[in-house]
């Protein structure tokens, strides 16, 4: 074991150097050559490098915001911000209706662009409860929710219920508020797919307007921040970036972003420990436009799920997953972003990613033993089986430029190429998503510090996965960074079937 920890220091101390390297070049030539305007689009998502992310989030020029001006600006009425919290703590949308019968509403100011704030105060390390302080202090008390005691749905249901009750009710203060609302997670990914699944009741409902997403990145990777210009980590300079991060959010452009929604069918029987985004439900729809060759057993388990970025299978979500485990049962080792990311890379080498070609355990053998791929390409409605390459370990079903703390493993590919394999240039809202294999964790290492690109495997707007065990006992995966060990039947296969969600999510861009 000691000598899988040496070599993870090599390796991480080696690609660290690589990486430094190529973003010193980049910074030179992007110095050297002339920027081109007019390239931008309010839903073109952009991977952006770490270093610029964070020194744009530290918010060193700018104007000076008047904090009690932004709270003016941020802050709805006593009663209105009383009547939400008390809807949501009784869990009635009319249980605030006292504070509508024992204040006018004449007369009260209506907010110019009214937020509220859901923070995740576990995450961030140390500065998740100060920071939850200093949001309290710049809105209000009521307007920022710790998801450690309200969740997003109680938000969603009780809440906003309160706010359209009163505004179809005359209140134009409330219907003014529920109207220009807009909302900003403090998280990582994961507490970001949270909120944006939750406000996804709204469209199955038909309550419009859904309001708008501005992040907060406290998670390790934050994929989903540097996707929208809101940085990958925490600012040093926190307190002054935080008043521009509010400020940002009440002006910035609202773009779009696809969500998929995920079925995994089951031989019945069989038991996984599911993460957060994954829950049971007692029927599976499968497309049945694509027929199940062998027999089916008799009862099957079906879990579903959201994801906004990415879903994969093998290798990186073994290592995920027992990362996740790791951090669970030894918390102390986890003290924030760059100590997370040397455990990862730490733990990734002690699972054998790097030495596959020498090992004989199956579960480190290439996907092609237990899979089989699906998939409806671009504007066409048949499914089309796919060959999964011979070495690849890993399989990503991405949706954003930015896997794996904002790498672009997809790359940005030039029109003759794009043209020749039949692709379209990616982007979050084309319904579309990159498939792309990496092999063993040499080939993976160099796709994350880009000096190759992953290997491209078709773009599909579905996407139907089948797998059977063989010698395999368990496969793993995850989506949006939460695994999970997933058991396999000798005998049946387990289904994974994504398609997108008909409705788009709302998202706030910085820039």
């Amino acid at each position: 074991m000691k000598y899988f920890y040496a070599f993870s220091h090599l390796h991480s101390l080696f690609f660290y150097l690589i990486k430094q390297k190529l973003q010193k070049k980049k910074f030179l030539e992007k110095m050297d050559s002339p920027t081109s305007a007019g390239n931008s689009s309010a839903t073109r998502i952009v991977a952006r490098s770490s270093m610029m992310d964070w020194i744009r989030a530290c918010g060193l020029a700018g104007v000076r915001i008047d904090k009690e001006e932004l709270r003016r600006r941020l802050s709805m009425p006593q009663y209105l911000r009383l009547a939400m919290l008390d809807s949501i703590r009784k869990k009635d949308a009319d249980g605030g209706d006292h504070h509508f019968r024992s204040s006018s509403s004449d007369g009260a100011p209506i907010p110019e662009a009214p937020m509220v704030v859901f923070i995740n105060s576990r995450s961030g390390g140390r500065h998740g409860p100060v920071l939850k302080e200093r949001l309290q202090e710049l809105i209000s008390e009521e307007q920022v929710f710790d998801l450690l005691d309200v969740k997003p749905h109680e938000f969603v249901r009780y809440g906003l219920a309160c706010l359209e009750k009163w505004a179809n009710n005359g209140d134009i203060c409330a219907k003014e508020t529920r109207r220009n609302i807009r909302v900003v997670v403090a998280g990582g990914d994961g507490t970001v797919g949270w909120v944006l699944g939750c406000l996804g009741e709204l469209h199955q409902k038909g309550r419009d307007p859904v309001p708008p997403v501005a992040i907060i990145p406290l998670g390790t990777g934050n994929d989903l921040s540097r996707s929208y210009g809101w940085g990958g980590s925490f600012p040093f300079a926190w307190r002054s970036a935080i008043k521009k991060t509010l400020q940002r959010a009440t002006t910035g452009p609202i773009c779009r972003l696809d969500s998929w929604h995920l079925v995994v069918q089951m031989p019945g029987g069989e038991v996984i420990d599911p993460p957060h985004s994954l829950k049971a439900t007692e029927e599976c729809h499968l497309d049945q436009t694509l027929e199940i060759e062998g027999n089916v057993p008799d009862k099957v388990n079906c879990y579903e799920g959201v994801f906004y970025n990415y879903f994969s299978i093998g290798m990186d979500a073994q290592v995920a997953y027992g990362f996740h485990h790791l951090r669970n049962e030894k918390p102390y080792l986890a003290q924030g972003p760059i100590s997370n990311k040397m455990i990862y890379s730490s733990y990734s080498c002690t699972q054998g990613w790097f030495l596959t070609p020498c090992m004989s355990d199956p579960s480190l053998r290439g996907l092609k033993n237990i899979l089989r791929i699906h998939i409806k390409r671009a504007r066409c409605s048949e499914w089309e089986q796919i060959p999964v390459p011979k070495s690849v370990r890993a399989i990503v079903a991405l949706n954003l430029h930015n896997y794996g703390s904002g790498r672009n493993p997809w790359g940005k590919l030039k029109p003759d190429y794009l043209e020749k394999r039949g692709f379209v240039e990616a982007h979050a809202d084309d319904g579309l998503l990159e498939i792309f294999g990496l092999k063993q964790g040499w080939h993976a290492s160099f796709v994350m510090v880009e000096l190759i690109t992953a290997k491209h495997i078709a773009q599909a707007s579905s996407i139907r996965l089948e797998l059977r065990g063989g010698e395999w006992k368990d496969a793993f995966m995850q989506m949006d960074g939460e695994p999970w060990k997933q058991a396999m039947s000798q005998e049946h296969s387990t289904f994974v079937e994504i398609k997108r969600v008909p409705y788009q999510s709302q998202m706030i861009s910085k820039e």
